[in-house]
C-alpha cells in the first residue's frame, strides 16, 4: 500500500485497513502499534460519514476476511472486501449476489445465470422496496415505488465495496426506504499512481466478458488530480431457454484537489442492457414437464414464447459531483448533487405459460376476433431523478453537530399498448371506458387498445440534525432527528387501472427520533446499541383507484432496537446482535363490497414482527490461511388484524419470502501468486405466500475459486453451484397449481475461466 501526502488509497486486496467517510478512503496514516489506518491531520470524529464511521483494523483476521463489521458501528453492519468481490466471485455478479455472503441476506430470481437476469434480495425478511440501495452515499430506486434493478445500474466493475446496513441508520441516513436497513455500494476508488487491468473471461451458457480498468494516478501537472475509468461488455445466452443477455457498461471518476482543503469528485457511468425475456417471465411445472425445469423461451414464432415477441433494452445513467471543503479545523462542509435516469422499453407476450395446442386471439378495430393472432404489448417505463445532498459537521472537543438536507424531485413516463405481436398491429382487447362526468374530460373514450399513459412526478425533501456527545473516551452517543417530506402526483392521459384521465396528488410526511450508542472500553473491542423510527411511504399504486377520497394509506412506520459487539483481534474477528423490529401501518388494498361502486380502496391495517440473532467471525491461522462462517436466525410474522370487507380476525403468519435463517462458512488461502477460496451460503425454510400455503425448502449454493499469477498476468477458475444444486427458490402464484404457477431454480453448476492482466 502507497500513502502519499497522508492519503491512503483502497485498492484490491492489497490494503491493511480501511477507512471510508463520504465514500472515499479519507485522509490517513499508519498508526505502527495497530497497522490500523487512522485519520490524520482530520480525525474521524471531525469527518461527516454516511451512517456509521467505516473503521476497520489491519489485523491478519481482516486483512483476508470476506465479511467483517466495523468497531464504530451503531448497528449490525457486514463490510464486503473488493478483493473478495475479485477473487472469489464470478466478474459478472450483481450487487445482490455480492452482498449474499453477509447474514440475514437471501436472494431470488436470477436464474437465467449469476447476473445474467434481475435478481431481489431479502433483508431480514424485508423486501426490495423496504429497504435502501445507495451508491456513494445517494439513494437510488424506481419512482413508483423505491425498488431496485440489480442488473441494470452498478455492475461489479463499478463497486469498490458494499456494505450492509442492517437497521435504519442515524438521522444522516437518507433515502425514502430506511425502513428496513441500506445496502451501501462504493464507486471504485482512485490510486496514486499509474496502474490499471484488464480481464477477459469465457464459461458456461457460452458467456463471456471483457472488462478494463484505467488509473491515471496523481496528474502533478494538474495539482495531483487522480482518475479512474471503466468499461465492459458481457454476452450470454443464457441458462434458460432463447434468453440471450448483452450489457455494455462505462464508468469514470476524477478527483480534484482544489486546494489542501478543498477536492472536488466528477463522477459518471453509464449502463445499457439486452435481453429475450417475457415482462412476467417464468415456467410453469407442466411446461417443464415437457420442455425441461429451465424453459424460458422458444424460436416458433406461432407461440406466444417466441424469443422475437419477448424482449427489453434497459438504458440508465448516473452522475454526481461531489464538493467537500475543510472550511475551519473543526469544520467541514460537504454537497453532492446527482441526477440519474432510467429508461425500460420493453415488448411482451401477454402470457408465456401457454402449452402445446393453445388457442391465441386478438381483436381488430371493429371488435371482430382474430384467431391464430398472438396478443402482447408495448411498455415503456422511463424517469429522469435530480437530487441535492448538502451536509455539514462541526467539531467541538466533546462531541459533534451535524446537520444537512436533501432535495430531490423526479419526473416519470409510463406506458402500455395492446399490440398483435404477430401483425404488429393495435389489438383492441381492453374494455369500453368512458371517462365519468365529473372527472377530468369528462365523456372522454379510452381507446380499446391502451392500457395507460400517465405521467408522474415526486418532491422529496429531508431534513436531519444529530449531536454526537463524547463524554469520555470511547464513548459516543448519537441522539438524532429527522423529518421527511414527500409529495407525489399522477397527471394521466389513461391513469393505470381506471384508464381515463385523472389528476391526483398525495402528501405525506413523517418526524423520525434516532439514538445511538458506541462504546470502545479497548482499542479493538466496541459495544453498540441502536433506537430508530424507520418510514416508507406508500407505492404510487395507491393513487391507481377511481375514487382516491375513499383511500387513507399512509407511511408505514418502523421502530427499531438493536445491540451488539464488535471485536477485531489479531486473529480473530468476530461481531453479533441482537434485533427487534415492530412496524405498523402495514399497507392493504381492497375491493369495496359496500354497493357504493368506489372500486379498490387503499388503506393500512396491523403491522409485524421482526426479530432475531445474527453473528459472523472470521479466524485467520496464518500463512494466508483463513476460515469464516457467518450465520442468523430470523422470525419474521404479520400481526393479527381484522380484515376490513369481513370484519374476521386474521391470525398471524409468517411474512412470504422470508428465510427463517441463514448460514454461509467457507475456507480461504491467499498466499503469494496463489488465491483460493471455498464458500458456501445456505438459505433456510421460507415460505412462498403471506398465507402460509407453500414451503420452500432449504438450500445452499457452493462456489469455488481458484487463481495464479504468473507475472503480471492472473489466471483464474470460478465454479458456482459447485454441487449443482437445482432447487426451487421462488414460486409465482401459489397454491401451485400445474399449469399457471411459475416455478424458479437455482441457476445449477456454471464454471467460467479467467485472465486478467495487471499493469
Amino acid at each position: 500500500m502507497k500513502m502519499t501526502a497522508g492519503r491512503a488509497r483502497l485498492f484490491g486486496a492489497s490494503t491493511l485497513a480501511l477507512t471510508i467517510v463520504c465514500g472515499d478512503p479519507a485522509f490517513a496514516a499508519v498508526d505502527p502499534t495497530t497497522s490500523a489506518v487512522n485519520l490524520d491531520p482530520v480525525s474521524i470524529d471531525q469527518k461527516i460519514a454516511e451512517g456509521s464511521d467505516i473503521v476497520v483494523t489491519g489485523t491478519k483476521a481482516n486483512e483476508i476476511a470476506p465479511v467483517t463489521s466495523s468497531l464504530g458501528t451503531t448497528q449490525p453492519q457486514a463490510i464486503v472486501s473488493r478483493s473478495f468481490i475479485e477473487e472469489s466471485l464470478p466478474a459478472t455478479v450483481d450487487f445482490n449476489q455480492i452482498a449474499l455472503i453477509t447474514p440475514s441476506v437471501s436472494n431470488s430470481g436470477g436464474n437465467n445465470g449469476i447476473g445474467l437476469s434481475e435478481s431481489k434480495a431479502t433483508l431480514r425478511g424485508f423486501q426490495d422496496g423496504e429497504y435502501n440501495v445507495t451508491y456513494d452515499g445517494v439513494p437510488f430506486g424506481d419512482t413508483n415505488d423505491p425498488t431496485h434493478h440489480s442488473t441494470t445500474f452498478f455492475p461489479s466493475n463499478t463497486v469498490e465495496t458494499l456494505i450492509v446496513d442492517r437497521g435504519p441508520g442515524n438521522a444522516s441516513n437518507l433515502g425514502q426506504a430506511t425502513f428496513g436497513g441500506t445496502f451501501n455500494l462504493f464507486s471504485r476508488a482512485n490510486r496514486d499512481d499509474f496502474g490499471g487491468q484488464a480481464v477477459a473471461s469465457y464459461g458456461s451458457f457460452n458467456t463471456y466478458l471483457a472488462r478494463g480498468l484505467l488509473q491515471t494516478g496523481a496528474i502533478d501537472s494538474l495539482g495531483g488530480t487522480e482518475a479512474v475509468f471503466s468499461g465492459q461488455y458481457v454476452h450470454s445466452d443464457g441458462r434458460t431457454s432463447y434468453s440471450k443477455y448483452q450489457n455494455y457498461n462505462m464508468f469514470g471518476k476524477v478527483m480534484v484537489p482544489i486546494s489542501p482543503d478543498v477536492r472536488l469528485t466528477l463522477l459518471g457511468t453509464y449502463n445499457k442492457n439486452r435481453f429475450n425475456q417475457a415482462d412476467n417471465d417464468g415456467s410453469t411445472l407442466a411446461q417443464q414437464a415437457i420442455y425441461g425445469k429451465y424453459f424460458g423461451l422458444n424460436n416458433d414464432s406461432k407461440t406466444s414464447e417466441y424469443y422475437g415477441y419477448n424482449h427489453t433494452e434497459k438504458t440508465t445513467d448516473f452522475e454526481l459531483v461531489k464538493f467537500e471543503a475543510d472550511i475551519a479545523p473543526s469544520s467541514v462542509f460537504e454537497n453532492r448533487a446527482y441526477t440519474y435516469s432510467y429508461d425500460n422499453e420493453t415488448l411482451s407476450a401477454n402470457d408465456v405459460t401457454t402449452l402445446p395446442g393453445a388457442v391465441y386471439t386478438t381483436k381488430s378495430a371493429a371488435g371482430a376476433t382474430i384467431t391464430g393472432d398472438i396478443p402482447g404489448y408495448t411498455k415503456t417505463n422511463k424517469y429522469r431523478v435530480f437530487g441535492d445532498i448538502v451536509k455539514t459537521r462541526i467539531d467541538f472537543g466533546f462531541g459533534a453537530l451535524t446537520a444537512g438536507a436533501m432535495f430531490e424531485f423526479s419526473n416519470t413516463y409510463r406506458q402500455q399498448r395492446d399490440v398483435d405481436l404477430t401483425t404488429g398491429l393495435p389489438n383492441y382487447v381492453e374494455k369500453a371506458v368512458t371517462a365519468p362526468a365529473t372527472g377530468l374530460n369528462p365523456g372522454q373514450v379510452t381507446p380499446q387498445n391502451i392500457k395507460f399513459d400517465q405521467n408522474s412526478s415526486g418532491n422529496h425533501t429531508e431534513e436531519f440534525v444529530e449531536l454526537e456527545l463524547r463524554p469520555f473516551a470511547g464513548l459516543k452517543i448519537t441522539p438524532g432527528f429527522k423529518h421527511v417530506d414527500f409529495t407525489r402526483k399522477i397527471d394521466a392521459t389513461y391513469n393505470q387501472t381506471t384508464r381515463y384521465a385523472q389528476r391526483l396528488t398525495n402528501n405525506y410526511s413523517a418526524d423520525l427520533p434516532f439514538l445511538t450508542i458506541n462504546y470502545q472500553p479497548i482499542s479493538n473491542l466496541s459495544v453498540y446499541g441502536q433506537y430508530a423510527k424507520g418510514f416508507l411511504i406508500p407505492s404510487l399504486t395507491s393513487l391507481y383507484v377511481a375514487n382516491p377520497t375513499f383511500s387513507n394509506v399512509v407511511p408505514q412506520r418502523s421502530t427499531n432496537y438493536q445491540a451488539g459487539v464488535v471485536y477485531h483481534g489479531s486473529r480473530v474477528s468476530i461481531d453479533a446482535d441482537i434485533y427487534v423490529i415492530n412496524f405498523t401501518n402495514k399497507f392493504y388494498s381492497y375491493t369495496d363490497t359496500s354497493g357504493q361502486n368506489l372500486g379498490t380502496i387503499y388503506t393500512n391495517i396491523g403491522g409485524a414482527l421482526y426479530k432475531g440473532v445474527e453473528a459472523q467471525a472470521t479466524y485467520a491461522f496464518g500463512r494466508g490461511f483463513a476460515v469464516f462462517v457467518n450465520g442468523s436466525r430470523n422470525y419474521a410474522k404479520t400481526n393479527a388484524y381484522n380484515d376490513p370487507v369481513t370484519g374476521l380476525l386474521i391470525p398471524r403468519t409468517i411474512i412470504g419470502k422470508a428465510p427463517m435463517s441463514t448460514a454461509a462458512a467457507g475456507v480461504l488461502y491467499k498466499s503469494g501468486p496463489i488465491r483460493f477460496s471455498l464458500t458456501d451460503k445456505w438459505t433456510g425454510p421460507q415460505y412462498a405466500d403471506l398465507a402460509n400455503t407453500t414451503r420452500i425448502a432449504p438450500y445452499n449454493t457452493a462456489n469455488l475459486a481458484a487463481s495464479y499469477d504468473v507475472g503480471p498476468v492472473r489466471v483464474g477458475i470460478d465454479v458456482t453451484d459447485l454441487f449443482n444444486s437445482k432447487k426451487i427458490v421462488q414460486i409465482s402464484g401459489t397454491p401451485v397449481v400445474m399449469t399457471t404457477s411459475q416455478i424458479y431454480y437455482q441457476p445449477g453448476r456454471a464454471i467460467s475461466g479467467q485472465l486478467t492482466y495487471n499493469f
